[in-house]
């Protein structure tokens, strides 16, 4: 190419992209733009409750407490009228919160099951292996059912609370929450309205942060895939339920690769102590220093039930370092969950989708890019930029969220009114996709450990095409 070449076809592309158009905007100035509903989160069949739903908590720990939090806020439309958990301190704070009597407080969750029915549904955030029976349990009993994911921690216990849930004719929502969020609500609008025509595929990737895989996955309760849940399961469950929602289709084919490549025994740096409180000599410097993460910048203190008076902090803070799997070293744990891992997905419809989970990020926040026939988008929960094809206008969407994305009040209302009209198709997600969701995760664990693609099939075909 010549000089006077190159010259001249800068200045077309300077004069190409100077028509580009390029705007950030809110929802319902980018829903107005392109003639979108405004407020995704409106359903015309929610009705005013004249009587609000009642619910016992079963599992009284984080979730469990955000979830019995909508009562709290909006006591017209739930009550929670009973609680079980084995922590009486946890058992304590949401009694009082809710005004539960002594009668309904109860140490272990068959107890509830022992006293008759005392409410319309129960809200099962107990820990992952203690999904299933409770669940079956509560439906058998003639409850309607809030269920923290995972659903189940094996394929073959998902299967069961669906064939129940079917059989005895009850609600079961599980927690997809991100579903919820306003990011990944209005990024659904924007697909079903074609406004990148056709999807052809999805990269979607889920950075869980360093600190936060070091304390849910290598120090904490779900650092080993054989003691709690597969990380695939108890963490992206969220993900492959979210590809799935935005692709509308089955997954029927599962590829992944994926291992536990830092959080090694070998990769102890020299110096190292088996807890941070044994005078390790490298505590000050090491980013996944337990002295720094909990005491000094008292971060993700909830596992420490502490109590409510911060001057006693210091002292429990020290003690629970000393004495509970949150003080040990990152390299000389138990865990054995990937740190990192690609799903490839082969959606009914043609659509191809590849899933990445990412433990050694600065940040969090889903990151999502989908490719469609008329058009792309970018996104990363808190934005996303729609390009389209024909003449290359971009509009970006914006809004700050906490790290759900605003979601978990949102799922609470759709069961709150799914319970109170027994009507199921409330919810984002009925039972059995719910369930495809997590067949999808334990595909790709099967994948991983074999090397091999796997099927998914919610029914045999056989029954399927009947």
């Amino acid at each position: 190419m010549s000089l006077r070449q190159f010259i001249s076809a800068r200045k077309f592309l300077r004069s190409f992209y100077s028509v580009t158009d390029s705007v950030v905007l809110r929802w319902k100035e980018f829903a107005a733009l392109f003639g979108l509903h405004d407020d995704v989160f409106f359903d015309s069949r929610h009705k005013k409750l004249t009587t609000p739903v009642t619910a016992i908590l079963i599992g009284a720990g984080h979730r469990g407490n955000i979830y019995a939090s909508y009562a709290a806020k909006f006591p017209s439309e739930l009550k929670i009228v009973g609680v079980a958990d084995s922590n009486p301190e946890r058992r304590k704070r949401i009694a009082a919160t809710h005004g539960i009597p002594e009668k309904f407080s109860f140490n272990d969750w068959k107890q509830v099951f022992r006293s008759g029915k005392i409410a319309d549904a129960v809200i099962i955030a107990t820990p992952d292996h203690l999904h299933t029976e409770p669940c079956l349990t509560a439906l058998d009993a003639g409850y309607n059912v809030l269920l923290e994911k995972p659903a189940a921690p094996t394929e073959k216990e998902c299967r069961e609370i669906l064939s129940k849930a079917m059989e005895t004719k009850k609600i079961v929502g599980v927690c997809h929450v991100l579903r919820y969020s306003p990011y990944f609500r209005e990024l659904k609008e924007v697909i079903d309205a074609g406004l990148i025509g056709d999807i052809i595929s999805v990269h979607h990737m889920e950075p869980i942060e360093h600190i936060h895989m070091s304390h849910s996955y290598v120090r904490g309760k779900w650092r080993n895939s054989k003691m709690a849940t597969p990380i695939i399961l108890a963490k992206s469950c969220h993900d492959t339920d979210i590809i799935r929602w935005l692709v509308n289709s089955p997954v029927h084919d599962v590829h992944c690769f994926g291992n536990l490549r830092w959080f090694t025994n070998a990769n102890a740096p020299a110096g190292s102590t088996e807890r941070c409180t044994d005078g390790c000599k490298v505590e000050s410097s090491c980013p996944y220093s337990a002295l720094q993460i909990y005491y000094r910048d008292r971060k993700r203190l909830y596992v420490f039930d502490l109590p409510e008076d911060k001057d006693k902090w210091d002292e429990q803070i020290l003690h629970a370092l000393k004495t509970t799997d949150y003080g040990r070293c990152v390299y000389r744990m138990d865990n054995d969950q990937p740190d990192h891992l690609t799903v490839n997905m082969l959606f009914e419809n043609g659509v191809t989708a590849a899933f990445s989970m990412e433990a050694h990020v600065s940040y969090e926040g889903r990151r999502t890019r989908i490719m469609g026939s008329k058009g792309d988008i970018v996104g990363d929960m808190e934005t996303f930029t729609l390009t389209e094809f024909r003449n290359r206008k971009q509009t970006t969407w914006s809004m700050k969220t906490d790290a759900h994305g605003g979601g978990d009040f949102g799922l609470v209302r759709d069961w709150v009114q799914a319970v109170a009209q027994n009507n199921p198709t409330l919810l984002s997600s009925s039972i059995d996709i719910s369930v495809e969701s997590h067949l999808v995760a334990f595909a790709a664990e099967r994948s991983r450990l074999n090397r091999s693609i796997e099927d998914v099939r919610l029914l045999p075909p056989e029954i399927a095409a009947t």
